[in-house]
């Protein structure tokens, strides 16, 4: 499929975790970083995928668990012997008091804690007791960590993801040789890295408080990209309220970043949709809105949805989505599917609901699979409005005013500007407040963009500071509102409306 991922746009592929391992936990639980899982194929293929991608244009960085194993690698089998791995985990006789913000999957596992009984001791798992923590800080750990990550870029990805960046740290405490430098781990994973390849890229999930998200940058010595939980939070309840003050207020909390850093801004992922950086209070007006029903949250703190159905599969709103995603500076992070407005199944358990296999055609298994359908690794959505049948690459593909088609455009057109990318960002006050714009500044062109947030259609004037609208050309929008220039600084919106403005600068 990379010629389909190339002509899509797409630039950089970000692959889950592809190693040995028995799949209990999407592939997170591995028990080989050195090797293939053999129901993906072989490492031969593995290196032919990366050729072919290269060929193409397309990067590829993979995923780098460190944050713990599975309970089957090796390493642990051996640490519960004891000997020279023991110290490969953490361990204890008397594991300390918890608390219950310690517990990733509230509801699932009561506590971080493991008695192991061939060890005769508790072994630290902050996620599912078949996954123990690494000891990160031992130098044992730590010579693995760099051959895996020296193997990889040898065999040619570009970088990595860092799962679960944010809870490998502030746990000095718990590990016997920490050395209370939380961001030390970072830096010292960013040199290795570097030191093999400097175009080669890191990319954290770091789900923190917004006074904490500078500090994964460091001073352009940790990570590269941080996956931006803040900001997607804050667009929930803008959706959710049809009002910009979330964005915006959001917008004006986050931290500078280094020159060498960049956000990378996402709407969904294939974990659920944490809304831990709301309050109690927003939870609750983002969960009456889009998760009504109990079967539709987990882990007490997310919605277990993918956006489509979340929002009732509105094409104007899902336009009115993406559209801002595009248009926001730092990297846009789409998960397959969203490109066609795939569903979910909440008859799955867990995160599964959100992880079912891509909708490529209306024949069996939606095309996935050629196998019999009590075979496929897991059941493709078949019914319903998001069923296989009425949602597909196939159809989309042969209809000019598909999503499919829209998603081409809206990132030909995001890459034709590259403000968006690089500029920096002001806020537009406008006397709307369901409106949210702003503009994009860089190197003497700027982008304007203006959305309305809400189902009901109105006109914004701007307030646009020492900006030159009168030279303003629309590039792209919802529909055609006809000529600019009689409306300005007043801009018409229908419900959901969206337009791109160019105010400087030529476009490429």
């Amino acid at each position: 499929r990379l010629d389909y991922l190339a002509s899509l746009g797409v630039t950089c592929l970000w692959l889950l975790p592809f190693f040995p391992t028995p799949n209990h936990d999407n592939g997170y639980d591995i028990i080989d970083y050195y090797g293939v899982d053999e129901r993906h194929g072989s490492l031969g293929d593995c290196v032919a995928f990366l050729h072919d991608a290269r060929a193409r244009g397309l990067e590829v960085i993979i995923d780098l668990v460190l944050h713990h194993t599975s309970d089957q690698h090796p390493w642990f089998q051996q640490s519960r012997e004891g000997g020279p791995y023991r110290d490969f985990y953490v361990w204890t006789d008397d594991p300390p008091d918890e608390t219950a913000a310690e517990v990733i999957f509230p509801g699932v596992e009561q506590g971080i804690w493991a008695r192991d009984e061939q060890a005769g001791a508790w072994y630290l798992h902050h996620f599912y007791s078949f996954e123990p923590d690494l000891n990160i800080e031992h130098p044992a750990v730590r010579r693995e960590i760099q051959k895996i990550v020296g193997m990889w870029l040898q065999l040619g990805v570009s970088g990595f993801r860092v799962d679960a960046a944010s809870r490998m740290l502030g746990r000095e405490a718990l590990l016997p040789q920490a050395e209370q430098q939380p961001h030390e781990f970072l830096r010292y994973l960013r040199s290795i890295v570097s030191a093999r390849d400097g175009r080669a890229a890191l990319i954290a999930e770091t789900d923190v408080e917004v006074e904490r998200l500078a500090t994964y940058f460091g001073d352009g010595d940790q990570m590269q990209l941080l996956l931006n939980f803040w900001l997607d939070n804050h667009l929930f309840l803008a959706l959710a309220r049809e009002e910009a003050e979330p964005i915006v207020r959001a917008f004006r909390a986050m931290p500078e970043k280094p020159s060498v850093g960049q956000w990378a801004n996402f709407v969904r992922n294939l974990d659920e949709l944490d809304l831990e950086r709301l309050s109690v209070e927003e939870q609750e007006e983002v969960y009456a809105v889009f998760a009504p029903d109990e079967e539709m949250r987990i882990y007490r703190r997310g919605i277990r949805r993918r956006l489509a159905p979340m929002l009732g599969g509105d094409r104007r709103r899902l336009e009115l989505v993406y559209s801002l995603l595009f248009s926001l500076p730092g990297t846009p992070v789409l998960v397959y599917g969203d490109e066609i407005g795939m569903g979910d199944d909440l008859a799955l358990p867990e995160r599964w609901s959100v992880r079912t296999p891509m909708q490529w055609s209306c024949d069996a298994n939606a095309g996935f699979s050629d196998a019999p359908e009590d075979a496929v690794v897991r059941p493709v959505v078949s019914e319903g409005e998001f069923g296989y049948q009425h949602v597909n690459v196939v159809d989309q593909r042969r209809d000019p005013d598909s999503l499919l088609n829209w998603m081409q455009r809206v990132i030909r057109m995001r890459r034709q500007n590259p403000e968006i990318g690089w500029g920096e960002l002001t806020l537009i006050e406008t006397d709307q407040p369901n409106v949210l714009a702003h503009r994009c500044d860089s190197e003497g062109g700027t982008l304007m963009t203006v959305h309305n947030l809400s189902g009901a259609s109105c006109t914004a004037t701007l307030s646009p500071g020492d900006l030159d609208l009168a030279a303003a050309v629309e590039i792209f929008g919802d529909h055609d509102y006809g000529p600019v220039q009689e409306e300005l600084p007043s801009i018409r919106l229908d419900a959901y409306g969206y337009r791109w403005f160019r105010c400087g600068g030529v476009q490429l």
